[in-house]
């Protein structure tokens, strides 16, 4: 473990009358967020604008990865009426952007896609005007599944590599990374605009970063986040090293060099975090 969090990672405790009716409303229609779950950073800043990133299928994931917070364990049945109730509760806060994602749902025959395109069509027939955008996970590379979720067109497919190849056996254990890519491929090629996030200070190097650039430009994906990674508990995976404000700014410069339209760099930036402003003019 690095040393202790540099000032750049302070942030504020939640508070306000916003954040207060915000929390309100997504317990008052059982829905979980990953800000919560995932113990976002943001969560404070973005919920007292009104906005969250709903997460729907549970919250108990069937895969392992040592960086998150989500639980993992066997997951319930998708609740049918929760595509509605997203949906409500974006028409409610007056959201023009909405962001969904999941746990991941291997037990499933299509992944939770089917759960995936009726939240957007719900959400498009209760808020019309509002984009949808969707981070999903790999579905295992069934086509069919990513399909379902292609014909709903979302306004922004998301789908996060994490990291560099080299470290998926530690960090992402049950996940491989050129099924990851060929996701962003595939989406590219049905004529969805992608965007993809990776972490770091997990021990990668800047070189094996700007591959990864190179592979995520090579897949016609033109959004990408980086943020730093925070260890969520001592039994996660270590922080090697906390990556300076300077540093981001730099690799944002390098990565639209090589072609993306846009790069949201920070230390506590998510993948959902400025989500709207990210893809303005662009979508």
């Amino acid at each position: 473990m690095t040393d202790k969090k540099p000032d750049w990672l302070k942030v504020k405790l939640p508070s306000g009358e916003t954040f207060a009716e915000v929390h309100s409303l997504i317990r008052s229609q059982d829905l979980n967020t990953v800000c919560s779950s995932a113990r976002c950073p943001n969560l404070s800043e973005c919920w007292n604008n009104r906005t969250a990133t709903f997460m729907i299928l549970g919250d108990h994931c069937t895969r392992n990865c040592s960086f998150c917070a989500i639980t993992s364990g066997k997951p319930s049945p998708p609740d049918p009426d929760e595509p509605r109730r997203v949906a409500q509760s974006v028409k409610a806060l007056g959201l023009q952007y909405a962001v969904i994602t999941s746990v991941t749902r291997d037990d499933l025959s299509d992944g939770g896609a089917s759960h995936f395109a009726s939240t957007i069509e719900q959400i498009r027939a209760a808020a019309p005007g509002c984009l949808v955008e969707v981070l999903i996970s790999d579905l295992q590379g069934r086509v069919e599944a990513l399909q379902t979720i292609f014909a709903a067109l979302p306004d922004v497919l998301n789908h996060n590599l994490e990291t560099v190849p080299d470290l998926y056996p530690d960090v992402r254990p049950k996940s491989h990374y050129n099924r990851s890519l060929s996701v962003l491929r595939k989406a590219a090629s049905s004529g969805l605009r992608t965007k993809t996030g990776l972490m770091l200070g997990l021990g990668e190097t800047e070189a094996q970063l700007i591959e990864v650039f190179r592979d995520i430009v090579d897949s016609h994906c033109r959004l990408l986040t980086l943020g730093q990674y925070l260890q969520p508990t001592r039994s996660h995976h270590p922080v090697v090293r906390y990556v300076h404000p300077d540093e981001f700014k730099r690799l944002a410069e390098i990565g639209m060099e090589m072609g993306f339209d846009h790069v949201e760099a920070g230390p506590l930036v998510r993948s959902s975090y400025h989500a709207h402003e990210q893809v303005e003019g662009v979508v």
